[in-house]
């Protein structure tokens, strides 16, 4: 498999608790060296749809396929090539590092002669050498995070599937945590799930954005349509509907006064129209510039139920 072959195929994914629709028609799509944030209020479905990718929870409809295996038809096989990172580590508090990883590689078949590579291969990843003989109970919190990060790759798998992994820890840990992150990119495909923007716009090339259960937004960090958005200022501004009907304008927000934002179709003949129009209409432009939304103000607009533009 190379490394632009997607490891991780999730489609039309849903999944109801009795009448309650807690996660509806999720697409995802993570290739081996890419980092997909999945982003999102508390609440609005993250860590069912990772359970489901994981195999911890059936799901009511869609299909998840690992490394090209159907995790419904062949879960123990689909699990080899899956390492997962709950909400709340697994740690087994009372046992040192280093025996927890090797039980870790043990669960995970990793073969025995393989099992002690295997263990300092993931110490040497997670920077956790130093610790390897110390009870995890010690540990200070970010240590523990990377205890938990160590168990999912142990066993080398192709898919690192990681929930809320900064959560709880101060900011130095954070960026300890992220940079580690970013190392794992190279050798695996990763999925982690958070709520705190500027993690995903540090690590993520893409981002799915989920509300109520429902994928609102599937890009990049940035905003994908951005290319087409451009900021319009007029001396002798019309009504924003009479912006909305001009050929090639699919969206039209009114800044400030006689400020405007367009979402122009993707070719130039859209945006050559609309000056045209602005000057034959005597609106006078005196500012045209391309705009670029942020990821805050993505997520913002979708998560505050307003439509997507």
């Amino acid at each position: 498999m190379t490394s632009s072959e997607a490891l991780l195929h999730v489609d039309g994914l849903g999944r109801h608790f009795g009448s309650r629709l807690a996660v509806a028609d999720v697409n995802l799509h993570v290739a081996r060296g890419e980092v997909l944030g999945l982003l999102g209020l508390n609440g609005a479905g993250k860590t069912t749809t990772l359970r489901m990718i994981c195999g911890t929870l059936a799901p009511t409809r869609g299909s998840i396929h690992i490394a090209g295996l159907d995790l419904i038809e062949q879960p123990a096989l689909a699990r080899r090539s899956l390492g997962y990172l709950p909400e709340i580590p697994p740690l087994t508090q009372d046992t040192s590092v280093g025996e927890f990883l090797a039980f870790a590689a043990m669960l995970r078949r990793v073969p025995a002669v393989r099992k002690r590579e295997a263990v300092a291969r993931a110490l040497d990843r997670c920077g956790l050498e130093d610790v390897a003989g110390r009870l995890i109970r010690h540990l200070s919190k970010g240590y523990q995070q990377r205890v938990g990060i160590a168990q999912a790759i142990v066993h080398d798998p192709a898919l690192v599937v990681l929930d809320e992994p900064t959560v709880g820890l101060d900011p130095r840990q954070v960026v300890e945590i992220r940079r580690l992150i970013n190392d794992l990119r190279q050798e695996h495909a990763v999925i982690f799930s958070s709520h705190i923007l500027p993690e995903v716009q540090a690590l993520c090339d893409n981002v799915v954005i989920l509300h109520d259960g429902r994928q609102v937004y599937s890009g990049t960090p940035t905003d994908d349509d951005s290319q087409w958005r451009y900021q319009l200022r007029l001396q002798t501004p019309p009504a924003p509907d009479a912006l909305q009907v001009l050929a090639g304008v699919r969206s039209v927000k009114q800044l400030e006064s006689g400020l405007f934002e367009l979402l122009l179709a993707d070719d130039s003949e859209a945006l050559d129209g609309v000056l045209a129009a602005a000057v034959s209409a005597g609106w006078q432009p005196r500012e045209f510039g391309r705009c670029r939304r942020t990821l805050e103000q993505v997520f913002l607009s979708l998560t505050a139920g307003e439509a997507a533009a």
